[in-house]
């Protein structure tokens, strides 16, 4: 339903569909920040609903999950009940509907992203948490690939996030990457607090898997990096708000 219904996967992204080390860390994070005990929980862009199945199992039955794409819809669906289509434009639900509400990489890929961020803000029950992990523009690579002379090259290219937005935007036009002030552009105005954000490095499980310990002894350097001013190359944002206890829609 909407436009990305039958996008291609380099405008979609790719989901998680594997359970591994790397989505384990986010879910820790996850539930550090966002209290998830009998919480209504809302997945934006869920893919095959690993967060959201993972979430249900371990803290709560009140799990829902959406996304554009029917074909991953009808997967997650098998395990999440309350799985739909839908866009993160324009979500299906009143506002001050859940306890928390997860963006785990897909604010890059959406059509509009301040109006998705002012949808997932609607929806957020003041006092409630919205998690949001999304790419950092200055990451050394951009993963999800480019495009050249009109033709989609997939794989991890070099140094096109530091190029300027106007040569960036050419070689990426399918996918967004985030600066802080650029995240904080896109709250503005809207009835949020920051609670916290952090830079992270990714979960790195096929180099862990290919190295062994000298990949899980990087993996572990890299962890120890985060929180400090060399966590500007981080893979992602890790981004906590809070709503306002008196918001707009009051």
């Amino acid at each position: 339903m909407g436009r990305m219904t039958k996008a291609a996967p380099e405008t979609l992204g790719e989901p998680s569909y594997v359970w591994r080390a790397g989505q384990e860390r986010r879910l820790a994070m996850i539930a550090r920040w966002a209290p998830l005990k009998d919480a209504r929980v809302l997945v934006v862009g869920c893919g095959l609903g690993l967060y959201a199945i993972e979430i249900r199992k371990r803290h709560t039955p009140h799990v829902h999950a959406l996304d554009v794409e029917y074909t991953r819809v009808q997967e997650a669906h098998k395990r999440i009940p309350h799985a739909i289509v839908a866009e993160a434009e324009a979500l299906p639900y009143p506002a001050d509907a859940f306890d928390v509400v997860l963006s785990n990489e897909v604010l890059e890929h959406v059509r509009d992203d301040r109006a998705s961020m002012a949808e997932m803000a609607r929806v957020a029950r003041p006092g409630g948490r919205i998690v949001i992990f999304c790419p950092n523009r200055w990451y050394p690579f951009e993963t999800h690939g480019f495009y050249w002379r009109g033709v989609y090259h997939f794989g991890n290219i070099p140094a096109i996030n530091y190029l300027p937005n106007r040569l960036r935007d050419r070689l990426a036009p399918h996918v967004r990457a985030y600066t802080y002030r650029g995240l904080m552009k896109l709250i503005d105005g809207l009835p949020v607090r920051v609670l916290h954000h952090r830079r992270i490095f990714g979960g790195y499980d096929n180099l862990a898997a290919r190295l062994g310990p000298i990949g899980r002894l990087m993996r572990r350097i890299l962890y120890t990096l985060e929180g400090s001013p060399l966590d500007w190359w981080g893979l992602s944002h890790l981004l906590i708000l809070e709503k306002n206890t008196s918001s707009m829609d009051s």
